[in-house]
């Protein structure tokens, strides 16, 4: 049988299994906290999985292999370290403490929400700061999604990336826009399952077809293996000097300090059933992570067995290249589905806090305060049809990178919501001022920073990753402006002694 057909069949089979648990949580959606965070029902299996699978995206099979393609450890091995490390301390010192607070302050059930009832913020201004935050980098981090897509069925299929762009917003929509968050967070089970097994499986298959981890690593160039190598580590055009190769490992290190802010996960840990367990979704969730991470980076790696020569764009296919070179007819389908269960995966969960925001924060919070859960429901589902189609606009230029999406959106998360999560969940003097400078600094930093770099490309500040001071920024702010403005009120300060975090 033909190789596109197998692939074909499996995964409208795939994607058959995805629509179905869409269309059983249809049914199960009877309000907004049903559709935004799944009545705080979910275990801890479905709440570490669902937390990393919208986590890694198609970045994870697509973007970080392609790194480690073109510069070898050291563009991928840092960043690698990073993240294992943010994930670790985002699940050891804000899931319990997040998970408590929203419930017991007014059972708030998105990062707005709970920022206004913290805070007692009856102006809406954290309200309205935090949706337009989350539209904005959500617009960005989905549209990356769906370049990784147009990439998949484009190299797969040899269609036009345009109408593989199409394809992607299309399938994602649709059980999004049924199930809910119930309907994303079974699905991402499922997925991040598919996503850790084949990364397992597909670097085995290549070294065994290859003839073992000897011919690997004589084929590899030993600069690859050099996690110090200056030209990959200094950002492009920067000068060639220590200097700036410590600004590019912090650089990297720094993407785990994103952790702190993604909406996508915070959600996650808010919807736990039981707060108790979130100890042992840290162990899978950390495991998960260390081990794909070490996966990813050696599909990258590995891929100088077989292509030599590919190109930065061409380099996000490697993983593709390989499961078509190397994999046995039965097992490509089901391999590259992964890639399609990484991009879901994210762009659900994404599409799914978006639409919160602007159900919830935006219509019910400010337009519209009397309307019925019914009706915002059906908000929240519009908007994400309007979302993924403006992110699929995006999308369709066929030059834009996956990990140079990820990496503007992480950073804009990571910096407006990080320092503001932290401080609040941790400093009970922290005040409403306080919360929205550092916010709008650190979101803003985020936004300008690369123009900065692009407008002065002779000063070695600018190349350092955006999310770093966008955080120092943000934390500097909140400190700053809380100790100089009006003292919270008692109230707030006795609730927040009641939580007991």
């Amino acid at each position: 049988m033909n190789r596109e057909i197998v692939i074909l069949i499996t995964f409208v089979l795939y994607l058959a299994m995805m629509l179905g648990i869409g269309a059983f949580f249809y049914r199960k959606t009877h309000n907004l906290s049903d559709y935004v965070l799944g009545g705080r029902q979910l275990g801890k299996w479905v709440v570490s999985m669902s937390a990393q699978a919208s986590d890694m995206s198609g970045w994870l099979l697509m973007g970080l292999p392609g790194a480690a393609y073109l510069t070898g450890l050291s563009g991928s091995i840092w960043m690698a370290i990073g993240l294992a490390i943010g994930t670790y301390l985002n699940w050891r010192i804000v899931a319990k403490r997040l998970r408590v607070a929203t419930e017991k302050l007014d059972d708030s059930i998105t990062i707005s929400s709970y920022l206004e009832n913290r805070f007692e913020d009856t102006s809406k201004i954290l309200r309205v700061a935090s949706s337009l935050f989350i539209l904005i980098f959500f617009l960005i981090y989905t549209a990356s999604a769906f370049v990784a897509s147009g990439k998949l069925f484009g190299t797969v299929f040899g269609i036009d990336y345009k109408v593989a762009v199409i394809i992607g917003v299309i399938v994602v929509v649709s059980y999004t826009f049924m199930g809910g968050f119930m309907a994303v967070c079974w699905t991402d089970l499922i997925q991040g399952i598919l996503m850790f097994a084949t990364l397992v499986i597909l670097p085995s298959i290549v070294i065994f077809s290859v003839g073992g981890i000897g011919t690997i690593v004589n084929t590899i160039e030993p600069v690859l293996l050099n996690p110090f190598l200056m030209e990959a580590l200094v950002p492009t055009g920067a000068p060639q000097n220590t200097l700036m190769m410590i600004v590019g490992i912090l650089s990297s290190l720094a993407w785990g300090l994103g952790y702190f802010g993604q909406p996508h996960i915070l959600t996650r840990f808010m919807a736990i059933k039981d707060p108790e367990e979130i100890t042992r979704s840290r162990r899978i969730a950390t495991g998960w992570v260390i081990i794909s991470l070490i996966m990813a980076t050696i599909v990258g790696l590995i891929g100088h067995v077989a292509f030599t020569g590919l190109s930065q764009v061409e380099s996000e296919n490697i993983f593709i290249l390989l499961v078509g070179k190397y994999s046995p007819l039965i097992l490509s389908g089901i391999l590259l589905s992964a890639i399609l269960a990484a991009i879901m995966s994210t762009a659900d969960s994404q599409l799914l806090v978006t639409a919160s925001a602007v159900s919830e924060d935006f219509y019910r919070g400010i337009i519209r305060p009397t309307a019925k859960d019914k009706e915002l429901v059906w908000v929240g589902r519009i908007t994400v049809m309007a979302v993924a189609l403006i992110a699929g606009y995006i999308a369709l230029n066929p030059n834009s990178s996956v990990l140079g999406l990820v990496s503007w959106a992480w950073a804009g998360f990571g910096a407006s919501f990080g320092p503001v999560i932290l401080i609040s969940l941790f400093w009970k003097r922290m005040t409403k001022q306080g919360a929205i400078a550092g916010m709008i600094v650190g979101g803003l930093v985020a936004l300008i920073w690369p123009m900065l770099k692009a407008t002065f490309p002779g000063i070695w500040i600018f190349y350092i990753y955006e999310i770093l001071p966008g955080f120092i920024f943000a934390c500097l702010c909140c400190y700053v402006v809380s100790k100089v403005s009006v003292k919270e009120s008692a109230k707030i300060e006795a609730k927040m002694n009641q939580l007991n975090l």
